[in-house]
């Protein structure tokens, strides 16, 4: 059987940025239109650009890099919900029941601590969004401890604008990087 895959990644150099992070650049090296035998280039930008995701080591110390990221967990059944604002708990738990390993959230979310708890309890594996972040701004490091200490992985940047909430099969692997805190994740969605 064929999927129909729906590419949910944001294109690299014009995603919005994390206040702060820099402008990522595309830079070439050799040009085959000046000459050269043939077109190399080299990027520049956070690990944390466009659609990636986030190692353990983006806020726990001593914590795995992106290579310790288990790929079951990166494929596999998900559940779009859309909503949006500042998500507590309550408001989750009625998903919870039919929530497989990985969610991704549609629309403009950000998780409270108390979100993060109901998620990690129900044993949510991935957890996506569309935004830079998963969480508010006030709640940030705690709400990425939380959900990374339970071995929870962090999927941001997300484009869904092309999805309907229900199921589908998710995959999201990030680029192999050893040492790094996070990556650039091609992510793709098939109907169920």
């Amino acid at each position: 059987m064929e999927l129909d895959w729906i590419d949910i990644s944001r294109e690299w150099t014009t995603a919005p940025l994390y206040p702060g992070d820099p402008v990522p650049a595309l830079e070439k090296l050799s040009d085959m239109h000046l000459g050269d035998e043939c077109s190399t280039s080299v990027i520049r930008a956070c690990v944390h650009t466009g659609t990636h995701m986030d190692a353990p080591a983006h806020f726990l110390e001593a914590a795995g890099d992106i290579e310790s990221v288990p790929l079951s967990v990166c494929c596999g059944d998900c559940l779009v919900i859309e909503t949006s604002g500042a998500l507590v708990g309550e408001q989750l738990e009625k998903y919870v029941w039919m929530a497989p390993e990985r969610v991704l959230f549609k629309g403009d979310v950000q998780l409270t601590q108390s979100a993060a708890f109901v998620l990690a309890d129900a044993d949510v594996r991935l957890i996506g969004v569309e935004g830079t972040s998963i969480a508010t701004p006030a709640t940030e490091a705690e709400v990425h401890r939380q959900l990374l200490s339970a071995g929870v992985v962090l999927l941001e940047g997300l484009d869904l604008s092309k999805v309907t909430p229900g199921q589908y099969y998710l995959h999201a692997a990030p680029i192999r990087i050893a040492g790094a805190d996070g990556a650039p994740v091609r992510a793709l969605l098939a109907k169920l």
